[in-house]
């Protein structure tokens, strides 16, 4: 039994009450579902900036009404302190992944960026500190390594950022850690890589590429490659994601508190085959997907050329285990795309 299936096994014998923030979007409710699917209470928190409510119907037909009667929602803002409050009221443990992703809309508008990923990410902490949490998992993100050039990515090593949006994340980390020295307040932070799966909307201008790509490929047409292809991620399922937060809110090891962590599987993938995989998996539903081909464009402004975490600092002190590699988490992905587009 390794330490995710008995931190499973605790959590079903002693339910907890947990603070999932940006509740509707893409990984909110992923958490969501996991929780609740193993007998938690959980508050969730949205303003539908960027999630959807037909995210949580999804989740509420797939749990069941006995689990979802365990959850509470609040429509809201991490921008207003109040609503922050009343969020973490009587909660054990909050899992913040509101934010304002994506590089290309930070380019565009930085300073909504930089409203919601630092000024909504600083009310959070104030709330949860002043409401006592026993523990608050951060999404941070691997922008945070900038030009830093060495591969794999190393957690104490990072470089200059190249987007509005990765001084954000950064920022978001000085403050977990001027928040654990001045106050005593200790977190965790997850730098995630590439997270994928279902309820990733492929619509919409700011698209991440695997749902975009699958919508394309299933529907017959030619996606857009950013530069020659070779540009490479390292791509990680959300389950993945999933069991490294219930990891870092449960964790009974102080060492690794107030720390950040690389969410990845340690695997790298070019765009190239990415799509050749993505394409294999549409063609297993649609055969007739075989025959798309990719088109090419200009580089993207603000990306980094290549990104490989190290997880070894994850698997040391938190027990993490990636339960999927890049081509097992794509089948899952295209099983659920094809079902739903």
């Amino acid at each position: 039994m390794n330490a995710y299936t008995q931190i499973l096994e605790t959590l079903r014998h002693k339910p907890g009450t947990w603070l999932v923030t940006g509740v509707a979007g893409f990984i909110g409710s992923n958490l969501l579902e996991a929780l609740l699917g193993n007998g938690q209470r959980v508050i969730g928190l949205d303003n539908f900036s960027t999630g959807y409510r037909h995210n949580l119907d999804l989740v509420r037909s797939r749990v069941g009404d006995e689990a979802w009667s365990g959850f509470r929602f609040i429509e809201g803002d991490i921008r207003n302190l109040e609503t922050c409050r009343e969020a973490c009221r009587d909660v054990d443990f909050v899992l913040h992944e509101a934010a304002l992703g994506s590089v290309p809309r930070s380019l565009e508008d930085p300073i909504r960026t930089n409203q919601n990923n630092v000024d909504g990410f600083l009310n959070m902490l104030v709330a949860a500190r002043d409401a006592g949490v026993r523990r608050f998992v951060y999404a941070a993100s691997s922008s945070t390594y900038g030009d830093e050039p060495n591969l794999p990515k190393i957690e104490e090593r990072i470089g200059k950022p190249l987007s509005p949006y990765a001084v954000t994340k950064y920022v978001n980390e000085l403050y977990a850690r001027v928040f654990a020295g001045c106050y005593g307040f200790k977190t965790i932070g997850l730098r995630y890589f590439n997270i994928f799966g279902q309820r990733q909307d492929p619509s919409g201008a700011y698209a991440a590429v695997i749902p975009l790509w699958f919508s394309s490929v299933l529907q017959g047409k030619s996606p857009y490659i950013n530069g020659d292809g070779e540009t490479s991620r390292d791509f990680c399922y959300i389950d993945n994601c999933i069991q490294a937060n219930i990891l870092a809110a449960t964790t009974e090891n102080d060492t690794a508190l107030d720390q950040v962590y690389n969410v990845a599987v340690g695997q790298r993938t070019t765009l190239n085959e990415l799509f050749f995989l993505i394409r294999g998996e549409a063609a297993r539903h649609r055969p007739e997907a075989a025959a798309v081909e990719p088109l090419y464009r200009d580089f993207r402004a603000g990306d980094v050329r290549h990104s490989l975490a190290d997880i070894g600092k994850a698997q040391a002190l938190l027990g993490y285990v990636p339960l999927y590699d890049v081509r097992a988490g794509l089948a899952r992905a295209g099983d659920w795309y094809a079902a739903t587009l």
